[in-house]
């Protein structure tokens, strides 16, 4: 929180905070240290991508998904510089974990799912459907 407080533009420490507030399961305050972030940190990848993870721990699934596809934008966007607080903004990782939340995400919306946590059987579905592989044999 006294990184936060002392350097308001840093992404890096408000994410840090943020997974902070998760790992202690307060998503809360998660979500509030991200929406009073300063324009220049909210509209980072990084940050929206922790948003959304805190989003669904609050049972805002529809709210998430918007998010992870804010994510999946920005990463996509050939106009984004990295910032200067954080560089390599969109790395491998977060563009491959940013979809596969937003594929699970799309299946729980789609199956009216808010809140995973209190609906663990649809949630399951939910997860199955988009995790599904095909594969193909060429003989």
């Amino acid at each position: 929180e006294s990184d936060v407080a002392a350097h308001p533009e840093d992404a890096r420490a408000r994410r840090d905070l943020a997974q902070a507030y998760l790992d202690a399961r307060s998503p809360g305050l998660a979500v509030r240290a991200i929406e009073s972030s300063p324009d220049a940190v909210r509209h980072q990848a990084i940050i929206d991508h922790v948003y959304a993870r805190a989003l669904i721990d609050e049972g805002r699934s529809a709210d998430a998904l918007v998010a992870e596809e804010r994510v999946l934008a920005i990463c996509s966007s050939d106009e984004e510089a990295p910032s200067p607080s954080y560089e390599h903004d969109c790395q491998t990782w977060l563009l491959v974990s940013a979809t596969r939340r937003a594929d699970i995400l799309k299946e729980l919306v789609a199956l009216g799912v808010e809140d995973a946590q209190a609906h663990p059987e649809a949630s399951a579905v939910a997860y199955a459907n988009a995790t599904r592989e095909a594969r193909l044999a060429i003989q």
